[in-house]
């Protein structure tokens, strides 16, 4: 497990823009934070729809990983809360490992909009982790209720940031994301269209800000995308530019290439061989476990455990690397 909490404070350092005051967080988003938070069952098994396939594999291991974890009580979070504070490292790590489990719920109502679920998951672990370092005694809720809203955030803005073509300024997304939860507001209420005026007004901005915003969401997100906690609205297509896409493209498959040959040195010819056939690296489909394991002569348990092995040491050395996950290179690549 500290491996794991290794990996998502390296890529954490990575952010482009970090929230350092605690009163950024409004107390609408408590409030609807805090309605989650009352939700979440710790105990309750986490359901996940199996299917044969690498990401699925690794989330399964995952899920039991995580259910071994101690859960805490009110008073537990205070104590470990008191510690954290002092510095105490082992206190920190155990207060991030009893709540996994809240970021696999939360990160559950995100799925399907663009971003693989361990993906999700890993960035939902970020939020988690900024969660801990920022959290008070003296608040009065208890610690999933103020870890939500960071956990959403930190999704939110890896799917505006990761799936679309154009990368914006972490703040500019934060402002578009806030902007969004404004209209609809206002456009339940008054049952009708929202003049930017009104918008502006409630976000207590200028309007000329929110034309701004708006501009850029025309400019930067696919129709498809769906925005929201429930992704029950989306935004307009995507603009790229035309005249980049085949030099960008070229060298952004070198690098690709470059990236797997320096993950895959690494492995044992077993290794190589058993994700070359999972991701369908050699040019064909993606085998199953079952017909690796034929292949190989061993069973389809110990393929899995093969695979989720080389995968964990392939995230080490690009979290050593300041690379992005070798999974999401290698779906690059094949795709």
């Amino acid at each position: 497990m500290s491996i794991l909490l290794d990996e998502y404070e390296n890529k954490e350092d990575q952010e482009e823009q970090d929230v350092s005051d605690d009163d950024f967080i409004e107390a609408d988003d408590f409030i609807a934070d805090e309605e989650i938070a009352e939700d979440h069952d710790p105990n309750a098994e986490i359901e996940i729809e199996e299917r044969d396939g690498p990401s699925e594999d690794a989330i399964q291991c995952y899920l039991r990983e995580i259910k071994r974890s101690k859960l805490l009580s009110a008073e537990d979070e205070r104590e470990l809360a008191q510690r954290i504070e002092q510095g105490d490292a082992l206190a920190r790590n155990q207060m991030i490992e009893a709540n996994l489990r809240l970021v696999v719920k939360i990160a559950k109502r995100y799925m399907n909009r663009g971003l693989p679920f361990l993906d999700l998951i890993e960035e939902g672990n970020i939020g988690l982790i900024k969660a801990v370092e920022r959290f008070k005694i003296a608040k009065e809720c208890r610690f999933s209720t103020y870890a939500t809203w960071w956990i959403r955030q930190s999704i939110e803005r890896a799917l505006i940031n990761q799936s679309r073509t154009i990368r914006l300024p972490v703040h500019v997304s934060d402002d578009i994301n806030r902007m969004v939860k404004t209209s609809r507001e206002l456009a339940s209420q008054s049952q009708g269209d929202v003049d930017p005026s009104e918008v502006a007004e409630a976000m207590g901005t200028n309007i000329n800000h929110v034309r701004r915003l708006m501009s850029l969401i025309r400019k930067t997100y696919s129709i498809e995308h769906p925005m929201g906690e429930n992704g029950d609205y989306s935004l307009i297509d995507t603009i790229e530019d035309t005249s980049t896409i085949v030099s960008s493209t070229h060298a952004e498959n070198k690098d690709t290439m470059n990236h797997i040959g320096r993950f895959f040195a690494s492995l044992t010819p077993t290794e190589k061989k058993i994700l070359i056939l999972r991701f369908g690296l050699n040019d064909k489909e993606p085998q199953t476990l079952e017909t690796i394991g034929q292949e190989l002569g061993v069973t389809r348990e110990r393929i899995r455990q093969i695979e989720v092995k080389s995968l964990e040491k392939l995230r080490r050395m690009a979290v050593d690397m300041g690379l992005e996950s070798p999974s999401a290179i290698i779906r690059r690549k094949k795709n």
